[in-house]
């Protein structure tokens, strides 16, 4: 398989209305690890990650993966913070991106079933997916973005408003998907996630990196006076 990554983002900037709200980002997004994107309600963290993804259009500046778009869009997938599920069964939804690549209906159900399994799913198989809870909403939400086993998964805040045995099994299931060589790229609120999960380090501020490097160094002492005060849970703005 052809690895996409790294992903570059060169003078990226987004406006909405005329008005800057991300950018200019220079940033090199390689392997290894989960890349966390930290910083304060309105800093840009949802509008950089659909930026990264290609679902916020860039209005200058580039984005570019080791391979044309078309190849990389084949290999990433992209996880919202509020759950978008089709008014399906649970297994449909899962099986839906499968069936647009082509496979058919059994090998498509056949690995739409192992990916709620792995999810803990597997006997919810035939709810409508409507009638889910929240925490196994996101749950089918990552299975259905995991069943193509891409290279890049974006993962928009998903644990937001979830209990911790909810927030527990997610990241468990987070983890594992790294273990199987897909790389997150994830916003987060939670810094204890944070520190749990990130290899990776993305500090933004006002629609621009104001620190990025290797985790354990971030935590163990940020070098702006923004990301010292966040760390220590004071209002940032």
């Amino acid at each position: 398989m052809v690895d996409i990554l790294p992903l570059t983002l060169s003078k990226a900037e987004v406006r909405r209305a005329g008005k800057p709200i991300l950018g200019p980002i220079d940033l090199a997004i390689t392997t290894g690890g989960a890349t966390m994107v930290l910083g304060p309600n309105g800093a840009g963290k949802t509008t950089f990650l659909k930026a990264c993804h290609g679902i916020a259009r860039l209005a200058s500046g580039g984005s570019d993966w080791a391979v044309e778009r078309s190849e990389a869009e084949l290999h990433q997938s992209y996880v919202f913070q509020s759950p978008i599920l089709l008014r399906r069964r649970v297994l449909a939804n899962v099986m839906y991106p499968l069936k647009l690549r082509g496979y058919s209906r059994s090998d498509a159900a056949d690995q739409a079933l192992s990916a709620l399994t792995n999810v803990g799913l597997a006997d919810a198989k035939d709810q409508m997916a409507h009638d889910l809870s929240g925490g196994e909403k996101q749950k089918l939400a990552i299975a259905r973005a995991l069943v193509t086993k891409p290279q890049v998964l974006f993962l928009d805040e998903p644990t937001a408003s979830l209990d911790g045995r909810s927030k527990r099994e997610i990241e468990a299931i987070l983890i594992a998907a790294q273990r199987d060589g897909t790389k997150l790229i994830m916003t987060t609120h939670d810094l204890g996630q944070a520190r749990r999960l990130a290899h990776h380090v993305v500090f933004l501020m006002h629609g621009k990196i104001h620190e990025e490097g290797l985790s354990e160094t971030f935590f163990a002492g940020p070098k702006t006076e923004a990301a010292q005060a966040f760390l220590k849970g004071d209002i940032v703005e």
